[in-house]
């Protein structure tokens, strides 16, 4: 699932949204499509997380300062490390 684009995980949210809105679906697949949408958020969550840190490294570059260099590993978990 990481390898979908921010603009194609956010297009399959929204159609699990209306799937689940629309209220048709059995309980265990709702429970899955449920699932699926939490999955899907975390990793639009994550992706955007990636891209806020690379414009505030490219401003940060632009005004002189010095940079630390950019960890996926570090944004993919949420979590900085030392």
């Amino acid at each position: 699932m990481s390898d979908k684009s921010l603009e194609q995980a956010i297009a399959e949210l929204e159609q699990i949204v209306v799937k689940l809105e629309q209220g048709e679906l059995p309980l265990e697949q709702a429970l899955e499509e449920f699932e699926k949408a939490v999955r899907l958020s975390r990793l639009s969550q994550e992706k955007l997380q990636q891209a806020e840190q690379k414009v505030s490294q490219l401003l940060q570059q632009q005004s002189g300062e010095a940079l630390a260099p950019f960890n996926e590993e570090e944004s993919a978990d949420g979590a900085q490390r030392s």
